[in-house]
């Protein structure tokens, strides 16, 4: 039996690490996928696993950009790096609406959103966003090319599109971010950068949150389907992400948009009329 849960914890880890990249919604699919793997855990372990399992994906990000965001050389002057220091300043400040929304009203949003309905209903409608953009976008050069392009005014439109991601799970929150910053006039590629350094401080204060709602204290075997978990999140991660930045060099986002217009469409007839 607790064979058959690491096994479940494996497969939700491959999830998580492909979808936390890709704008299609990992804690929507973890959702969605438990539906039917059914995690045998406490209702409370679950909430909290879904949430710090993004930690192990994190970590794909430090290691695969840690000369891009660690802002202290010890070989290099000035020891402090400006241009990844101002960069750490814009990023604590997209991050504000999102942790203010999530320390005050974390559990009203679970108790609210956290269902069937507005995960599909938030696939569909951020697919459709997708498309409509990238056709608004098409033919148009992006202001922003650079990461150190961004400005003040760009991180907190950025940040409150990731808002929205916090309130309602399906929304994704690389894809909302990425869909703010398109609609901006930041590249894509410059877009996804910033969703994958947002995502180091946003993962590792929701997971504090949920640690400390959950208690701290696991059985050994909670802990061993947790660490599962977040090292298969790790490794798929490190895929992901370089697969998402090869491809967004090439391709626009409309594919990932039509899927989440079909993921959703599908999830809607099966709540409606197979549940």
């Amino acid at each position: 039996m607790e064979l058959i849960e690491i096994f479940k914890a494996i497969i939700l880890g491959v999830i998580e690490g492909v979808t936390e990249w890709l704008p299609i919604s990992s804690t929507g699919h973890m959702i969605l996928v438990d539906e039917f793997l059914q995690l045998g855990m406490s209702e409370a372990f679950k909430e909290m696993f879904f949430v710090v399992i993004q930690l192990g994906a994190i970590m794909a990000v430090v290691v695969l950009y840690w000369k891009k965001i660690f802002p202290f050389s010890l070989k290099k002057k000035p020891f402090i790096q400006k241009d990844i220091f101002i960069m750490w300043i814009k990023i604590v400040i997209a991050c504000i609406p999102a942790a203010v929304v999530g320390i005050i009203w974390d559990d009203k949003i679970n108790a609210l959103f956290y269902n069937f309905q507005t995960v599909a209903i938030a696939l569909i409608v951020f697919g459709v966003l997708f498309i409509v953009v990238e056709n608004y976008n098409k033919g148009k050069k992006p202001i922003v090319k650079n990461i150190n392009q961004l400005t003040y005014k760009m991180a907190i439109i950025i940040g409150l599109f990731q808002l929205i991601a916090a309130v309602f799970p399906g929304t994704s929150r690389s894809g909302a971010t990425i869909l703010g910053a398109l609609l901006i006039g930041i590249s894509r590629e410059v877009a996804a950068e910033f969703t994958f350094f947002l995502a180091i401080p946003v993962m590792f204060g929701a997971s504090l949150l949920k640690l400390v709602k959950f208690g701290i204290t696991f059985t050994s075997f909670e802990l061993i389907v947790l660490v599962v978990g977040m090292i298969v999140a790790f490794v798929v991660s490190l895929w992901a992400i370089k697969f998402l930045v090869g491809y967004i060099k090439k391709h626009d986002f409309k594919v990932f948009g039509w899927y989440r217009i079909v993921l959703g469409a599908i999830l809607l007839v099966y709540y409606f009329f197979i549940m």
